[in-house]
């Protein structure tokens, strides 16, 4: 059993060495020739995976006071093939990103329009913050101006009773059925 196990072990070696070399070609590889190292770096890591599933089963029907070795070696080999894994994720996401900007047609042009364009937006962001705040500003002043008004100033309204003047100083607004300054009832 344990020959079968080592067998599967070299040809594992083997087989990760390979896909190693492919995945660090991967990169650097235009057009039909990356989509096919691809495919061919997927089926290899396929055929690792079987590999490792048969070792695995391999593990299984060796006595238990033998096994713990060749557990140990299982885990490393799985996280060999955890990084083999990761390490062509990466590679693939350098190819789509190649892929990505063929198809969106990104160039050095559409990278300046695209900063420019921002720019613009930002200014006029700007812009608008600032007459906001100036807004937020006015009504905050008359309130406040209103307040005082209200503690210093006598209440026509109470005095003469029809409302004429608010504050005495500014005639009474009408809307709808208050004042839009004092919000005295008409």
């Amino acid at each position: 059993m344990s020959s079968d196990f080592e067998s599967y072990e070299q040809d594992f070696a083997v087989l990760t060495a390979d896909i190693t070399g492919r995945i660090g070609k991967v990169p650097k590889l235009l057009g039909d020739e990356k989509k096919q190292m691809v495919a061919n770096v997927e089926k290899q890591l396929e055929e690792a995976r079987e590999l490792l599933e048969q070792m695995e089963l391999e593990v299984r029907e060796i006595p238990p006071q033998s096994r713990g070795m060749y557990s140990s070696r299982m885990r490393s080999y799985k996280q060999e093939m955890g990084k083999l894994e990761a390490d062509f994720k990466r590679s693939r996401i350098a190819y789509s990103d190649e892929v990505r900007n063929e198809l969106l047609g990104d160039d050095g042009n559409s990278s300046e329009n695209q900063r420019a364009h921002l720019l613009d937006n930002t200014e006029r962001l700007e812009r608008s913050s600032r007459r906001l705040e100036a807004g937020y500003q006015i009504a905050v002043e008359t309130g406040v101006l209103r307040r005082a008004c209200a503690g210093v100033l006598p209440d026509t309204h109470s005095e003469s009773g029809k409302g004429n003047n608010c504050f005495s100083v500014v005639p009474c607004v009408p809307s709808s059925d208050r004042c839009v300054f004092c919000n005295h009832i008409y």
